[in-house]
Formats: structure tokens, sequence, C-alpha cells
């Protein structure tokens, strides 16, 4: 067993981290070498410019105002003016430069990111929170956008201009100097030490703002606002969510205190400075000094502000890069994870036109906890021909959805093999994969954008007739026609504007656009009334021949006429066979058909009963 980390030990991995840390976030300029070589040479240019007028004001001094010569006066004075408007404009140029080539590695950073995220497998989204995505993806990525965009070109004109002053100011007298930088370990000392806590409580206001984002996006969604009226307890939301805020400002607190305290002492310190280094030159105007002169000690003060600023800078800059390390850290965290759905080197094209559709399972196994001995599912084997239909059936959680999220590599199988025309899906190129397979999901998800779009999600080159043909091969174009825009209707977040039954046959569209050879339907008819439901059938019906079909039935009234109905029981097939077989059988199937054949029948005489009574009434 090995033995706890000490501090210093922690310390020092804690130092080799940030080391990579920083190696990385100069990475990010790589692709940008000629546009920053161009800034860095913007930049000498106007730290040069900032050196003239100090130089030009001790002219003024000791040659013109002492010596009452207007001439000097005036065009040094022209000149200084000259120098600094030049020098404005020079610094503006090269804060634009550093904003431009800030902003595109923010936009690829944020590309990055997003499209990283996106081949994350299944796994991972049902593991992290939503609000934590949104937060690193947009506030993370944003809070270290000022260290992206500026940072860079801040530290080096900053340094350049520090470096530059002290030389002249070495020049002008090193007396004076050496007092004037007797200080600056202090505050080199004390930025360190901000930065190391600002780099906490940044992870801290960080992660409190990770929970409240997801906090909100799980209670002022439709469906949270929805469960927060019907129970009837938005005081104890509110209140949590005060809690959760409260928090945050704690921290938000206490880091407005850290950063005033670093300028405080700051401030401190450049203030005492100027009254030594007066005392100093009266001292040594005092000892007979004959280097010390009115002019020299305006130019000194002028170089001496000039340099204090952007040591200002550099300490605020030392703060704000080490606390950015924490969001660096998160930001990285993300990019560094590993896609479990990965295509193979070498994988093999399978375009749609070409696939028949035969799917074979050998032996799969899977487990959802990769350090679980359960197994999800274990040793599903079966063979489904090309354009036949297979039903899964069995109780809730038996493993029917997980069964099929293995075709199309949503997860991965853990042993065994899944296959389509006798290849690996392993071995398919994922796009070729992806457009294999078509899904109708138990809960169906729209965009909040018009019908016209959420249908050519499927297709994106689809025409208006493609939409509509596809509509009323869903028995979904008669109602889309009576809204007051048609196709362009906004459905509404996750299509909240649309009825269960609506949302489902407007996702049936969507597989029929896609018209993929292998189709999947998990409790396609799940959410339909008795109606809708014979009006899809015959839709269905039509849009599974030629293909092979994956069923997942809540009605096993729909699946009687199943080429191969597997019964699935805790992972495993236990049954399978056609409809009469199973029901000789007098196996679970025949459990569970006899139990929804009763339980319909009942609610059928209950509606009977019910009209019957209405009638007496009236």
């Amino acid at each position: 067993m090995s033995s706890p980390q000490t501090k210093a030990e922690a310390k020092a991995e804690q130092k080799k981290i940030d080391k990579l840390t920083m190696k990385r976030v100069f990475g990010l300029y790589n692709p940008h070498k000629a546009e920053t070589a161009v800034m860095l040479v913007t930049v000498a240019i106007g730290t040069l410019l900032g050196l003239v007028s100090p130089f030009f004001v001790k002219i003024i001094i000791d040659q013109g105002l002492q010596k009452k010569d207007l001439g000097v006066i005036t065009t040094y004075s022209v000149l200084t003016i000259l120098v600094t408007l030049l020098a404005a404009g020079v610094t503006m140029l090269y804060g634009y430069q550093s904003v431009v080539i800030g902003q595109k590695i923010m936009r690829q950073l944020r590309n990055d990111l997003f499209t990283h995220l996106q081949g994350m497998s299944l796994r991972f989204f049902t593991s992290a929170r939503t609000g934590d995505i949104q937060t690193r993806l947009i506030s993370d990525v944003g809070g270290v956008q000022n260290v992206v965009s500026n940072t860079f070109v801040d530290a080096l004109s900053n340094i350049a201009i520090v470096v530059s002053s002290l030389i002249t100011m070495f020049w002008l007298d090193w007396r004076l100097t050496l007092l004037a930088i007797s200080l600056i370990p202090v505050i080199g000392f004390f930025g360190k030490m901000v930065g190391e806590m600002s780099r906490d409580i940044r992870k801290g206001v960080q992660e409190k703002t990770s929970d409240l984002n997801s906090m909100m996006q799980e209670n002022l969604s439709v469906s949270g606002a929805l469960l927060g009226k019907t129970i009837g307890r938005a005081d104890v939301l509110a209140d949590k969510f005060d809690a959760e805020n409260q928090q945050l400002a704690g921290w938000q607190v206490k880091a407005s205190v850290l950063q005033y305290a670093f300028f405080g002492m700051f401030r401190i310190i450049t203030q005492i400075i100027p009254a030594l280094i007066f005392w100093l030159a009266g001292w040594l105007l005092t000892r007979g000094d004959q280097n010390i002169s009115v002019g020299l000690l305006v130019a000194f003060s002028g170089l001496q502000t000039r340099m204090f600023f952007p040591l200002t800078g550099l300490m605020s800059l030392q703060a704000e890069l080490i606390g950015s390390f924490a969001l660096f850290d998160r930001i990285f965290e993300y990019l560094d994870m590993k896609h479990d759905i990965q295509e193979k080197t070498g994988a093999t094209a399978l375009p749609k036109a070409s696939i028949a559709g035969k799917v074979t399972f050998e032996g799969v196994g899977f487990k959802y906890d990769q350090e679980s001995t359960d197994w999800t599912l274990e040793g599903i084997t079966f063979e489904a021909e090309a354009g036949q239909l297979i039903a899964l059936v069995g109780p809730s959680g038996a493993g029917k959805t997980t069964v099929t999220y293995m075709i199309p590599r949503l997860y991965d199988v853990d042993a065994g093999s899944v296959k389509i025309d006798g290849v690996d899906v392993r071995d398919i190129a994922l796009e070729d994969l992806k457009a294999a397979v078509g899904m109708v999901t138990q809960e169906t998800y729209l965009v909040h954008t018009t019908v016209k779009e959420n249908l050519r999600i499927a297709k994106p080159d689809a025409t208006d007739q493609e939409l509509i043909d596809a509509c009323k091969l869903a028995a979904i174009h008669d109602h889309i026609d009576s809204l007051d825009q048609k196709y362009d209707t906004i459905v509404g977040e996750r299509g909240y504007k649309l009825s269960g039954g609506e949302k489902q046959r407007l996702a049936i569209a969507r597989a029929i656009l896609k018209n993929p050879p292998i189709l999947i339907l998990d409790e396609a008819t799940s959410a339909l009334d008795t109606t809708s439901e014979r009006l899809i059938q015959n839709s269905l019906n039509t849009l599974m021949k030629g293909r092979t079909t994956f069923a997942i039935a809540h009605r096993l009234s729909t699946i009687l006429s199943a080429d191969q109905i597997l019964v699935i029981q805790d992972g495993r097939i236990v049954e399978s066979g056609k409809h009469a077989e199973l029901l000789a059988k007098k196996g679970l199937y025949e459990t569970l058909y006899t139990e929804q054949f009763n339980h319909e029948n009942e609610g059928r005489i209950a509606e009977a009963s019910e009209a019957v009574a209405t009638s007496d009434r009236a």
C-alpha cells in the first residue's frame, strides 16, 4: 500500500502539472505563428517609441526651461506629442492583433471541445450532468478568454516595457534604480501567493457555477417547470436554489477580496518607492552630487511610472494565469477524455446502398458498469435475416433497448460480437454505420425550431416534397398542414407544442427520410392512442418492407406477425420463435401476452360500461 503523499510532494506534482498546462496553453498559438511574429514586431516598435518621451521631457526641462530657450521647448514638445500619438496608435494595433489571434484560438477551442464531446459515447452523457457540460463549454472557455486574447501580448509588451525602462533608468542613475527595484521581489512574492489562492477560488467558483447551471437547466426546462408546478413544492426548489446561489456568492466574495488585497498591497509599495527616490535624490544633492538634475528626476519619475504600470500588469497576469489553470484543467480534462467508440484504422467501407441488412449477435455480453461483476446482457445470440421483423419483448428493465444499442455502436459489446452482413460493426466505418441504422426511440427528441428543420436533421438536402411524402407515410402531414405556419411552425423546446403521438409520428417521418436498411423501433407507437396507432401501423408496415426491423413492443398485439420474437429476461434470451410457437410453450411470453390481453379486455369493458352509463344519464 502506497504511503500518503506529503505536502511537499503534492506541491511538486502540482508544479509539474502546471508546467504541462502552460505548455499546452502556449501550444494553442502554434497554428498562428506568422500572425504572432508580426504582432511581436509591433510590440517591439511600440516599446521603443515609449522610451523616447522621457528623454524629450529631460531636454525640455534641462535645455529649454532652465535656459529659457523657447525653440527647444517648442520643438521637443511637438515631438513628444507626435511620438505619444504614434505610440498610442501602435499600441492599438498590437492590441487589435492580439484580440484577433485570441478569438481565433477561442473559436478553435470551443469547436474542438464541442466536436470532442459529440464523439463521446452514450455512457458519458448518461453519467454527466448537462449543466456541467454547458459550464465547461461556455463558462470555463469564456473564463480563459482574457488569458488567451490578452495575456500573451500583455505579458510580452509589459516585459519589454519593464526591461527597457530598467535599462534606461540604470543609464540615467544606477543608484536611484537600485532603490526603485528593491521592493519588486516583495510584489512578486505576493503575486505568486495570490495566484495560487486564486486558482483554488476560481475552481470553487466554476464548480458552484456548474452546480447552479445544472439546477437551472433541470428546473427551468419545460419538463422541470411542469414537475415543479405539478408537485406544488416551488418553495423547496427555491430554497435549494438559494442555498447553492449563496455558496456561489461566497466564493465570488473571496475572489473579489483577494483581488482588492493584492492591488492594495501593490498600491502601498508603488507609493512608498517614489517617496524614497526623492529622499535619496535630495540626500545625494546635499552631498554635492553633480549627476542629479531636475530634468533627470522628472525623466526618471516618468520611466519609473512607465515601469510600475506594466509591472502591475505582470503581477496581475501572474495571478490571472495561475488562477486560470483551474479553468484550463477543467477544459483539458474533457479534451483528454478518450472516445469509447472509435473508428478502427483501415475500417471497412459499407455504403448504405450495398447493405442487405443481415444482423448477427454472437455471444454478446455487456456491462454498463465496467467494474461490476453483474452483466446487463449475457450470451445474446441470434440471427436476423435481411428484411425480417425481429420483435423484442420482456419485462421492463430486461435489457431490450440495450440489445438494440449494440447495433449502431451507441455502446460497444464487452463480449462476443455484432455483425452486419457478416462484418463486425466495430470494423465498419462510423459514418457508414450511422447511415445504415435508423432509430425511433421511446423518448422523441425535437429541437426548438421549425417542423421542416426538425425533419431535415435526418436528410439535410431533402426537398419540400420529400418532407411531405415522408409525413404522409407517417400519418402526420394532415396535422402539420392544419397548423397556421404549416411546415414552418416552431415546435417549441423539446417539441412541447406537439402531443406525444404527434412527436412520435414526426420522429417516424425522420426515419422514413433517412431510409436506412436497418430500422430500430423502440416503443415507436407507445405514445399513440388507438386511432393514431391504427393510422401509423400501415405506414410502419410499408416502411419495414425491404429492411431489417427490430421492434421493441409495448403492445404485443403489434408484433404478432414478427418473423422472430425474442423474449428477454434479466439480460438473457429465454425464449425465441413466432407468436403461435411461443404461446404453445406456455412460458414467459404466454404469461405476458395473457396478462396484457386480459388488461386490454378489462379496459374495453370499462369503456363500454362508461358509454352505457353516459347514455342512460342522457
